[in-house]
């Protein structure tokens, strides 16, 4: 398959749904998903379709506290290191099987880096 980079919104959806669809069905992290957080799916995606356009592309539709919906989960389940590290690892993998350029490795980056900052917020 030859792969492109992140270039827009479609772009971003895709990576989104694959993502989640990964993250879903993960034994480590599915659960906080499936069965902490009652998810309306069709509701969340264009919320997160929203914030990872603004974290690429610079756009400002993202209007939430990524930070405090964090902290209110930890509340329901302590958010461990591991969770984050099997994020990160599910979030890169999708990245890397779909796409491939500088947008996309941007987009690991930050993902790296909005999971460090998560872990060091929620505590």
């Amino acid at each position: 398959m030859n792969k492109k980079d992140v270039e827009n919104r479609e772009d971003v959806a895709l990576l989104i749904q694959a993502f989640y669809e990964k993250a879903r069905q993960d034994e480590q992290i599915g659960f906080i998903f499936n069965d902490v957080v009652s998810i309306d799916w069709e509701a969340h995606f264009p919320i997160m379709y929203d914030f990872w356009e603004g974290v690429l592309f610079n756009k400002h539709n993202y209007k939430r506290n990524p930070i405090k919906i964090h902290q209110d989960l930890n509340l329901k389940v302590p958010l461990t290191k591991a969770h984050f590290d099997r994020w990160l690892a599910l979030f890169t993998e999708t990245i890397d099987t779909l796409f491939e350029g500088p947008t996309a490795e941007i987009a690991k980056t930050r993902a790296l880096s909005i999971a460090t900052l998560m872990q060091i917020k929620i505590k």
